[in-house]
């Protein structure tokens, strides 16, 4: 096998054995799970388990004491927040967090980049296209948003960036249903698009429908993974772990 094909079968987000603690209370036990180019990949489980935890870890946000998180071939445990975001990851963050006080098209531009010389880079107009909402509500501040409208905004955002890998925390919770569908759609089309995800949602249906593979985590460590076909196959998996 060649140097490229071992590259290509490389994943882009290794994440292996990591242990997390807030203080002394440890979160993390061993945490792992991949990501490779193109795929949408979910992490599944119950409230309190790990799944933001693990998020904030791949982020440098809360900072795992032990294990390897590798992207793109970067060794990255170690690394701060902004270099692992310059590697190449978006993150849309549970809640959000767009910047109340910068306009829609503000909080847009703020984060645009191409640092990766991406050969089809994400633009204004691109983002337009994709939620057009945001086109119509471009000199409205941030925080006068609706929370649908929000997520847009912050799937934008990181979209900007033109990341190798989004990640989304928490995708549709607390979203109207006919945003959730909206939501539904343009991951979707990213998919097509080729980009790379990973997600974290409890609509188990939707994820079944559009993600290669699945993690579910419990207190703190990957207990089972597989494809959307055998996650389906497995309704008594589903109740033991997500209460489905």
């Amino acid at each position: 096998m060649s140097d490229e094909e071992l590259v290509e079968l490389a994943p882009l987000l290794e994440v292996e054995d990591i242990e997390t603690c807030y203080g002394l209370s440890q979160v993390l036990f061993g945490m792992s799970l991949s990501v490779r180019t193109g795929e949408m990949v979910a992490l599944l489980g119950r409230n309190g388990m790990g799944k933001t935890t693990t998020i904030r870890s791949i982020m440098g946000l809360t900072p795992a004491r032990a294990g390897a998180i590798r992207f793109a071939g970067h060794e990255a445990r170690q690394l701060p927040s902004f270099r692992i975001a310059q590697l190449g990851i978006g993150l849309v963050p549970e809640g959000r967090q767009i910047f109340p006080n910068l306009t829609v098209y503000e909080n847009l531009v703020a984060a645009s980049g191409n640092r990766l010389g991406a050969a089809d880079p994400w633009t204004l107009e691109k983002i337009h296209a994709l939620f057009p909402r945001l086109a119509e509500r471009g000199a409205n501040m941030g925080g006068t948003l609706s929370g649908g409208e929000q997520q847009m905004l912050a799937i934008g955002r990181a979209l900007m960036t033109n990341p190798r890998l989004l990640i989304l925390d928490e995708a549709t919770e607390g979203l109207a249903p006919l945003i959730r569908d909206e939501i539904w759609s343009c991951l979707s089309l990213l998919k097509a698009r080729g980009q790379s995800i990973l997600v974290i949602d409890k609509n188990v249906e939707n994820l079944t429908r559009i993600c290669d593979r699945h993690y579910i985590i419990e207190r703190g460590r990957a207990v089972w993974s597989g494809s959307s076909e055998q996650l389906i196959a497995e309704p008594e998996l589903q109740h033991r772990y997500l209460g489905i």
